[in-house]
C-alpha cells in the first residue's frame, strides 16, 4: 500500500467517525490486522480488538455457511453503554464502536455511505500490489548468468 493510498484511507475513517457520531472506528483485515483507526481507544486493546473482531466475522462465517449462506456482511452487538457494528469490505473489516450519542440505524447508514469508496481505494490497493509483483517477477526470471554474459 503506497502512502497516498494509506492518507485516503485514514481519511474515509475519520470522514465515518465524525459522520457516525462514533467513539472509534477501525479498519482491521480479516486476519485481525489493524490497518486504521480513528477516535478515541482511551483503554481498548487494539490489538485484541482487531483479532477478536476478525474471530468473530469467521465464526459467523461458519454459522452463515451451517444454514446456507455464504456470509454475514454486517454483525452488530449492543451493550448497556457501548455498541459495535462490523461490516465486511471484501478481506477488510469496518469496526464501529459507538455510544448512546448515536445509532445503530445511523452507523449503518454512514458505513453504507463509504463501502464504495473504500472499496475503490482497496481494489487500487490491489492493483498496485499486482503490478508491483509483476514487476519483481520480471526481473526474478534474469540469472546471475544473464548479467554475466551482459557485461563480459
Amino acid at each position: 500500500m503506497h502512502e497516498q493510498q494509506f492518507r485516503q484511507i485514514e481519511a474515509v475513517v475519520a470522514k465515518l467517525r465524525n459522520d457516525a457520531s462514533a467513539r472509534v472506528v477501525f479498519l482491521v483485515d480479516k486476519d485481525g490486522q489493524q490497518i486504521a483507526v480513528n477516535g478515541d481507544v482511551g483503554n481498548i486493546d487494539t490489538t485484541s480488538l482487531a483479532s477478536l473482531a476478525a474471530g468473530n466475522v469467521a465464526a459467523t462465517g461458519g454459522m452463515a455457511e451451517l444454514i446456507g449462506e455464504k456470509e454475514f456482511p454486517t454483525l452488530s452487538h449492543e451493550g448497556e453503554r457501548e455498541s459495535i457494528h462490523i461490516c465486511v469490505i471484501g478481506r477488510v473489516l469496518l469496526v464501529v464502536i459507538f455510544d448512546d450519542r448515536s445509532s445503530l440505524g445511523l452507523v449503518k447508514l454512514r458505513v453504507k455511505q463509504v463501502t464504495p469508496e473504500l472499496h475503490t481505494i482497496f481494489e487500487e490497493v490491489a492493483r498496485t500490489t499486482k503490478q508491483a509483483t509483476s514487476d519483481e517477477s520480471f526481473f526474478a526470471e534474469i540469472t546471475d548468468e544473464d548479467i554475466d554474459s551482459l557485461f563480459n
